[in-house]
């Protein structure tokens, strides 16, 4: 059981962790993530490794409350315990200096990318980081990757903060004024997708973290399978990092839809029986 010893509410639905994971904190590298689960019987999901500190033996995690499982998590506080906690999983990240790095990130994908910003700039890139988000308060992490990287921008889909636009509009106004070496994405799959599409048109080579479901984080259920360059990789094992042009975004879209009428009768069930235990108390 991994201990929380703080949480943090980067919004009514973004939450951050820094739990106890000294074994975790010591081996992980950028791109590395944990498999987690909330009480004997819950649901293991993939959470990727946003930081550590060595020296308290801890390591972030930023959750977003959409399915049942990740609202279970949400709801536990400072000194509560994560059940099971496995990892780092996964392959780390490639870091080389590659020159001009665009990393594209929308909403809870600037935790995962914070650790990938970090490491790119200390092996010498210079490292433009385009934050996306649907409206200002759902912009996380800022002032961290302001502390990182060479220049951020800002983009909201409302213009409530920073320039009005898409995650693409951000990336395209770089491509257009310098040359870019390298793209690394990581957000919600539509996303990445259309961060893809934008780049293979102008040949920037770009990794894509992507997010599947998972079921055991160590290749063994296929339930994270995607189609990458004609042939099936598991994101669990292979991944999370594949070449974004190669990755048939609309099969792993159809894919992460396949559970959302359940996920939906499961979170009514859930806030049904909250609300029944309410009334009784």
């Amino acid at each position: 059981m991994n201990k929380i010893i703080r949480k943090v509410h980067f919004s009514e639905n973004v939450i951050m962790f820094e739990v106890e994971a000294p074994l975790i904190a010591k081996s992980r590298k950028a791109g590395h993530f944990v498999m987690v689960k909330v009480g004997e019987k819950g649901e293991r999901i993939p959470l990727t490794i946003a930081g550590a500190d060595l020296q308290k033996g801890t390591i972030t995690l930023v959750i977003q409350r959409m399915g049942v499982s990740s609202t279970k998590l949400c709801n536990l506080n400072e000194g509560d315990f994560i059940t099971d906690m496995v990892g780092p999983l996964g392959k780390a990240t490639h870091i080389e200096n590659f020159g001009t790095v665009v990393c594209a990130c929308g909403g809870v994908g600037t935790a995962p990318m914070l650790p990938i910003v970090d490491a790119l700039k200390k092996a010498g890139n210079k490292v433009i980081t385009v934050l996306a988000a649907r409206t200002k308060d759902l912009i996380i992490l800022e002032e961290q990757m302001q502390e990182l990287s060479d220049e951020v921008i800002v983009m909201t889909d409302d213009g409530s903060y920073g320039v009005k636009g898409l995650v693409t509009n951000g990336v395209e106004s770089v491509i257009n004024r310098e040359k870019v070496d390298l793209c690394v994405t990581i957000g919600p799959a539509i996303m990445m997708k259309f961060v893809s599409l934008l780049t293979k048109k102008y040949e920037v080579p770009t990794l894509a973290s992507l997010n599947t479901i998972m079921v055991d984080g160590t290749g063994m259920c296929g339930a994270c399978r995607v189609t990458v360059g004609g042939k099936t990789k598991f994101v669990c094992v292979d991944g999370p990092e594949f070449d974004a042009h190669q990755v048939d975004f609309d099969e792993m879209l159809m894919r992460l839809g396949g559970y959302k009428d359940m996920e939906r009768e499961d979170m009514e069930k859930m806030k049904c029986a909250s609300e029944n235990l309410e009334v009784r108390n």
